[in-house]
């Protein structure tokens, strides 16, 4: 399934565009040069969101790593696809994309917690892009299952690594010693 691209004759959004929409309270991403508008988070993905984050904080700050955002931050891949992932790691390998506006480039890891809202566009046309432009390890978090997946990109393309549900420890690829307890992912 591809993503979805503008039809023939509209117009390509970019960056410079996306500068320009409303800060009303609405997520707005580009993606390969077609608007995407969801509406604030709920309260419990943002309680999924900033557990997990907790987590891999701690752990990329004790193993000196990197560093760790969470959205809403944009993610600039190109001109035409701005995303804001809901959690993001960045190596200190890569730390020249960290700018003080926004990550200029792909990330080592995005993570994005789907919502019924969001689910089919994180799972085809942002795996996609993040995949396009070089993102390494992209991860699908979903509340309602209480499933973990941890795809990693290998020819331009992500396979899957890994996929834990419950309270099943999930040990990520991209993080050697680190056993994520779910229970209090989903807490």
């Amino acid at each position: 399934m591809s993503i979805p691209t503008p039809p023939a004759g509209k117009i390509i959004l970019t960056y410079e565009d996306y500068l320009d929409l409303p800060d009303d309270g609405n997520r707005y991403e580009i993606l390969e040069g077609v608007l995407h508008v969801t509406p604030s988070p709920t309260t419990r993905h943002q309680r999924v969101s900033r557990n997990l984050q907790r987590i891999i904080d701690a752990h990329v700050l004790e193993h000196d790593l990197g560093e760790v955002f969470y959205a809403p931050l944009d993610v600039i891949l190109s001109n035409i696809s701005i995303a804001q992932p809901d959690l993001i790691f960045v190596s200190h390998a890569r730390a020249e994309i960290i700018t003080e506006k926004n990550i200029a480039g792909a990330p080592d890891l995005v993570v994005e917690i789907l919502s019924p809202n969001t689910s089919r566009r994180d799972k085809i046309t942002k795996a996609h892009v993040y995949a396009l432009y070089g993102v390494c390890y992209y991860w699908l978090v979903d509340p309602d299952t209480t499933t973990v997946e941890e795809y990693r990109l290998e020819e331009g393309a992500y396979n899957l690594v890994s996929r834990v549900t419950g309270n099943e420890p999930f040990k990520p690829e991209i993080f050697p010693g680190l056993a994520v307890d779910l229970s209090k992912v989903w807490a």
